[in-house]
């Protein structure tokens, strides 16, 4: 088990993966190929393969335990998906991974999708009697309204839908499941899941893309989701990946995230970073700098 407590609120990790992912370059299109160069000695090798130039990725749930509540962060990859769309022929193991640590789907209390991209929706559901319902039969599901519209293809933005088949497959497979089941519970702005843990909408990546925080007992940290990608955005976070939507938006939240993260000593949980996992930031005049690798252990 790897976990870290922040005062009253455990924390668990449970890997999916990790692996090279992509070309760096393609990843991370505002990024100089030699930036990687110069800076393989802390990269490597849980952030970038240097022989294949490749950025590596770690895919991740995490397991919170506060006031009494069983809290996931994200569901994952999911299930068997068709060749050629995101994760095609992918099949996760998290369900049983979660049970390992001690995580039965009927005892997960609270679902928090920071955003609804497919590797971060993925175990939402599952197949029973030939039918799609929520994985987590008790589970209340937090998704931010502004990605549920996004992805609703009869929504404000159904135009964006057509051949778009990811969008498509993460409404019908992810989401139209919890809203039938009654399960799915729409926010905007912030959301206070209790005394310990806030949700704030943090968009760019998406339009709805949020963070968690946690503040307990003096103890802080922050879940950014997908708002870094890897490390190599912390010495200069107007570095978007070729995921974000909205890329004005999201080098802003991302700056803004990182301010606060260095101001405040908040520990930053990223949804794909490998290794250690955790890390404190400092300023560095118009940048930032790792100061701390906080291993789960």
């Amino acid at each position: 088990m790897q976990h870290i407590r922040f005062g009253d609120v455990e924390v668990i990790r449970v890997l999916e993966g990790q692996s090279p992912f992509a070309p760096a370059g393609r990843v991370f299109p505002d990024i100089a190929p030699e930036t990687w160069r110069d800076q393989e000695s802390w990269l490597t090798p849980d952030f970038w393969d240097p022989a294949e130039e490749m950025f590596v990725a770690a895919l991740q749930t995490w397991v919170l335990r506060s006031e009494g509540r069983t809290i996931l962060v994200d569901t994952g990859i999911g299930r068997y998906r068709p060749a050629g769309t995101p994760f095609g022929r992918l099949r996760s193991p998290l369900v049983d991974r979660l049970a390992a640590v001690g995580v039965e789907p009927g005892e997960v209390d609270i679902v928090v999708n920071t955003h609804l991209h497919s590797d971060h929706v993925g175990w939402n559901t599952s197949e029973r009697d030939g039918a799609l319902v929520p994985t987590f039969p008790h589970a209340r599901y937090l998704i931010p309204a502004p990605d549920n519209a996004a992805v609703d293809p009869s929504g404000p933005h159904r135009d964006r839908h057509t051949g778009d088949q990811a969008r498509q497959q993460v409404f019908t497979e992810s989401v139209l499941p919890l809203h039938e089941a009654g399960q799915a519970v729409l926010w905007e702005g912030s959301h206070r899941l209790d005394a310990n843990l806030t949700l704030e909408a943090a968009p760019g990546h998406t339009p709805g893309s949020s963070l968690l925080r946690l503040h307990s007992a003096g103890d802080r940290a922050v879940f950014v989701g997908d708002i870094l990608h890897s490390p190599v955005q912390i010495p200069d976070p107007d570095c978007n990946s070729c995921f974000c939507e909205d890329p004005a938006q999201a080098r802003a939240t991302r700056r803004r995230v990182l301010e606060h993260a260095a101001d405040n000593r908040e520990l930053l949980i990223p949804a794909h970073f490998g290794g250690h996992g955790a890390l404190e930031v400092a300023r560095e005049g118009s940048r930032f700098a790792v100061t701390r690798w906080a291993a789960f252990s």
